[in-house]
């Protein structure tokens, strides 16, 4: 995936395929906010900046990190749902083969959470980001940080959905509970979020 267009990349999203789908789009969405968090860092690493040298290489390395394993969670959230279609098309002729095919499903609907629940967690360490540039960052890109808050709300709000919507078949309860604390976690990523684009628009006097 990391190896294609974009436009290749939105015709594969567009055609009747399961994957890539919503999951992909999420971690997409992570993954342009870390960007464009290490843009504003990168902006931010001048001589008028010198009191800040530290934190702002720490958030141009962590910010790199996270777009690298975003992209991978892209990559693994395609394979997964691939994985869901393919147990969805088991044989249910038979007793057995139902039995099978309802383990197959449940299985792969506990992996098909598994990237997204690791995308709310990057969603919330590059909020982190965020919230730890924006006052000492270059205020001529300051906005590229509420544009970094905002993909990193899309990211998780579209997360939690794609959680949501395979949760009833995760027959494992200790996982639906680690699950459903993952899901609790976005509300307040996304009310960060907000918080730093009021800041931006503030800022610029918006």
């Amino acid at each position: 995936m990391r190896d294609q267009t974009v436009n290749d990349f939105l015709t594969g999203l567009a055609a009747r395929v399961p994957a890539p789908g919503g999951g992909a789009t999420a971690a997409l969405h992570l993954a342009q906010a870390a960007a464009l968090v290490g843009m504003v860092a990168r902006y931010s690493d001048g001589p008028r900046y010198a009191e800040h040298a530290e934190t702002i290489g720490v958030i141009v390395s962590e910010s790199d990190s996270l777009r690298a394993n975003a992209l991978r969670l892209a990559e693994e959230d395609a394979s997964a749902f691939s994985h869901v279609a393919e147990a969805y098309a088991l044989p249910k002729d038979g007793a057995d083969d139902r039995t099978a095919r309802s383990r197959a499903i449940a299985t792969a609907l506990l992996a098909a959470c598994q990237p997204p629940a690791d995308g709310i967690d990057l969603a919330d360490r590059v909020v982190t980001l965020a919230e730890r540039l924006l006052p000492i960052g270059n205020r001529n890109v300051i906005t590229d940080v509420a544009a970094a808050a905002e993909a990193a709300r899309a990211g998780a709000a579209t997360a939690r959905v794609n959680i949501e919507v395979n949760l009833g078949g995760v027959t494992d309860d200790a996982e639906r509970q680690d699950l459903a604390a993952s899901l609790r976690r976005v509300e307040a990523i996304c009310d960060r979020s907000d918080k730093v684009t009021s800041a931006v628009r503030t800022r610029i006097g918006a």
